[in-house]
């Protein structure tokens, strides 16, 4: 994963450049889509609690979290204000919340992939030296990594990240809810991982395979290697 600290380090002011472009986009475009995403499935299987607290937008104002959006800046990884969601709504519950839950990584994904998509139609039109190319390649890059990294990072089993909704529908209630006694305390542990870079290695890992598996078609078709 890459880190705007280490790239200020390096001295890399170009990528620098790149760099906070690509994750302004993903902060006020993507990041408001993975929320919309969220609210969007939620309303479709019935719950009307996001939408009546005008979180159906893609007004990105409606979606940021301060905390989580530094995150993204700084770590690359983050988190936007959660969707408000009653289960209550859903004829089933835990698989209503599972797959609200999943919709927005899915959506990171999606993004991801089009952003992959353009850098490799794009690669092969501009020439080696060319400085437009340069930064252009390097906005759909980064913005990939940046999505595909979310996708990666929010399906974590943490709250209040996604993939602890999701474990919602896997463990029984009691454990589940016993779980979430302790969210607050998790956070700050969650948060104390990713400062002294515990988290980098497996969220690595896993970001560098969907960035494979998302970019295997693109590259076929445009002979990007």
């Amino acid at each position: 994963m890459f880190s705007i600290l280490s790239l200020i380090r390096a001295g890399e002011i170009q990528l620098v450049i790149i760099y906070v472009l690509a994750r302004c986009f993903v902060v006020f475009v993507c990041m408001p889509v993975h929320e919309l995403s969220h609210a969007l499935i939620a309303y479709k299987l019935g719950d009307n609690t996001a939408k009546n607290q005008g979180r159906l937008t893609f007004n990105p104002i409606k979606h940021l979290n301060p905390i989580g959006t530094l995150m993204i800046f700084l770590f690359g990884i983050g988190y936007a204000e959660a969707v408000p969601v009653n289960p209550n709504n859903f004829k089933n519950p835990k698989k209503g919340m599972a797959f609200t839950a999943v919709a927005g990584p899915i959506s990171n994904l999606l993004m991801g992939f089009v952003s992959v998509f353009f850098y490799c139609a794009l690669y092969n039109l501009f020439p080696d030296s060319s400085t437009v190319g340069y930064y252009v390649l390097g906005f759909f890059y980064y913005a990939a990594v940046v999505n595909v990294s979310l996708a990666a990072f929010n399906i974590l089993p943490v709250p209040p990240l996604d993939g602890s909704k999701v474990l919602a529908a896997v463990l029984p209630d009691k454990a589940y809810y016993k779980y979430m006694q302790y969210e607050r305390y998790v956070m700050i542990v969650l948060l104390v991982l990713l400062f002294t870079g515990v988290f980098d290695r497996p969220v690595s890992f896993l970001t560098n395979f969907l960035m494979n598996l998302i970019s295997f078609i693109p590259s076929l078709i445009f002979h990007v290697a």
